[in-house]
Parts: structure tokens; sequence; C-alpha cells
């Protein structure tokens, strides 16, 4: 059969951070022989390699990877912007292989690219800038609070425990007059390849005890040089992140490097239950053992049993 008339396949490799989603996807993307797509909402940004994981160098030439350390932190990118642009991947992917392989641990970038989007009003970019000021400077229950009072259907349906997603619903709301969980229709777009999503999972001590050991090697493979770079762009919502916004805070001497470092740990761990949360939510995952070194052959089985 000509290989350019089989039915396209993308596999989507997800799960929380340090579980051990790079060096699986790429042993799956060698024994495909195809490319890879980050799904991740920082390691796209340049200056932050560190601190977000980006594949290594060796690991980039081993296997071509995709939205990795291509644009300044100061463009804010959304997941409708992911959507787009792994769309565009795909097409070029798909051009040369029948398969392609999508890793990350940002689930809302997975599910635009898996589902797509409902189409948004655009939002006011200086009141988002203010909001998020604001919340650099009163802390989250401000935040909260400001949710609480001017949109309390987001408070009933969305995400309370995710300051991203509060941040974009009180921007969404000060720029439309609207809640943006009226613009959600839960309506699936057509996708022309099939889909099969992978989850990694670890017993929650052993994946906590991971997360611990990576914090201390980035620390060793000179995470606070890389913040101190960084610095003066302290404020920029991209650098409102685990491992940069700790380590800003030690670096104006509001916190001890130790009590920053525990901080990064503890927030890390914190991030890892809620991207759990988020895609145990999600029946159409797979779930695996990420200790288990047959993945890859597993997937292949897979893909050979859907034809």
């Amino acid at each position: 059969m000509d290989s350019s008339s089989m039915v396209k396949t993308l596999i989507v490799i997800a799960g929380p951070t340090a579980v051990g989603k790079t060096a699986i996807a790429i042993s799956l993307a060698q024994h495909l022989g195809t490319e890879i797509i980050s799904a991740d909402s920082r390691q796209c940004y340049q200056g932050m390699s560190i601190g977000t994981a980006q594949p290594t160098n060796d690991e980039r030439l081993a296997i071509p990877h995709h939205f990795i350390d291509c644009y300044p932190p100061e463009i804010s990118l959304s997941a409708a912007d992911f959507e787009r642009i792994a769309l565009q991947h795909l097409d070029s992917i798909f051009a040369q292989h029948n398969t392609a392989v999508v890793c990350g641990g940002t689930g809302l970038y997975i599910k635009a690219l898996c589902d797509g989007l409902d189409e948004m009003p655009v939002v006011d970019e200086k009141i988002a800038q203010d909001i998020n000021q604001n919340y650099l400077d009163n802390g989250t229950e401000w935040l909260r609070n400001q949710i609480s009072v001017e949109d309390p259907l987001f408070v009933v349906n969305g995400e309370m425990n995710n300051p991203a997603r509060i941040l974009r619903a009180l921007a969404f709301m000060r720029s439309t007059g609207s809640s943006i969980t009226a613009f959600r229709t839960g309506i699936k777009k057509n996708r022309p390849f099939r889909i099969i999503k992978i989850a990694l999972e670890l017993p929650r001590e052993l994946l906590y005890q991971r997360i611990n050991e990576r914090v201390e090697l980035m620390m060793e493979q000179g995470l606070l040089k890389e913040v101190e770079q960084l610095f003066p762009n302290r404020n920029l919502k991209n650098l409102n992140t685990v491992g940069y916004s700790e380590l800003f805070d030690f670096l104006e001497n509001k916190s001890t490097l130790l009590d920053a470092i525990d901080k990064i740990k503890q927030h890390s761990r914190n991030y890892a239950k809620r991207q759990l949360t988020w895609f145990r939510k999600d029946k159409d995952f797979i779930w695996m053992d990420a200790r288990d070194g047959q993945i890859a052959f597993r997937i292949q089985e897979i893909l050979s049993k859907n034809g």
C-alpha cells in the first residue's frame, strides 16, 4: 500500500512533570521513524531551557522536535496559538510520515490540538497585563476574590485552583463583559487523523522523589544563573512560572535560597497533582506505568490493532 494513502495517526504522550515523558516519546519516535511536537506551554520560550526541562541538544539531534526554544518570552502564546502552530507542524510531518508524536504536560494545549477550541472574543492585552501585575503584587487570594465578585459562573464551572485559568477568566470578563464559560460549547472538531492518547504515571512517592531530584539537578545545571539572566523581565506573564517565581523572590531578598528551592519542589509537586487531575478527566487516555521499558512496543501493538 502507498504510505501516503495510509491513515495518519497522532500519538499523545502526556503525564505529570518529571514522570519521564521526554525519554519515552523519543524512544517511540525512534521506533516509528517520526518527529515530536512539544505540548508544553513554557518549553517553547527561549532562555528557559533548564527551568522548563527542555529536551537536550543531543535529544533534539536524535529526533526532530518542534515548538521548543523558538519564541522570546515577551511573546505570550495561547492554547489557540498552539492549536494553529501544531496543526501546521502536523501537516508537514504527515507529508513524510504516517505517525507523529506529541509530548507534554500542558493539558489545555493537548485538548486544543485534539479537540479544538471554541472561538473566543479577543482579550484586551492592557487589561490582562494590569490584572497580572495586581496578581503579582497581591497574590492568589486577591485573584480568587476578584473572580468571585466579577464572574460567579466561573467559580461554579471553572478551575479555582489554577491561577493561570483565573487570570484568563478575569481578563476575559473585564474585556468582554461576559463570562468565559458562556463561550464553551464542548463540541469537538473533527481532525483528519486518528488520535491515540497515552498517559504516564508513577506511584506518588516515587513521582515526588523524582520531582525533588529533578529540582536539585536543575540547580546543579545552573538554574539560578538562568533566572538571573531573566530577572530584568521578571514581570512577564511567561516568567510567572514554577522554578522562576521562587528564585525571583530570592533575588529580591524575599526568601533564602534554601527556602526558594524547597518552594520549587513543593509547587512542582502541586502542579503534578493538578496535571494528573486534568488528564484523569479525559477517559480517552490509556494509562501506562512510566517504569515499563516496553511502552514503545505496547503503543506499536495498539497501532497495529487499530489498523
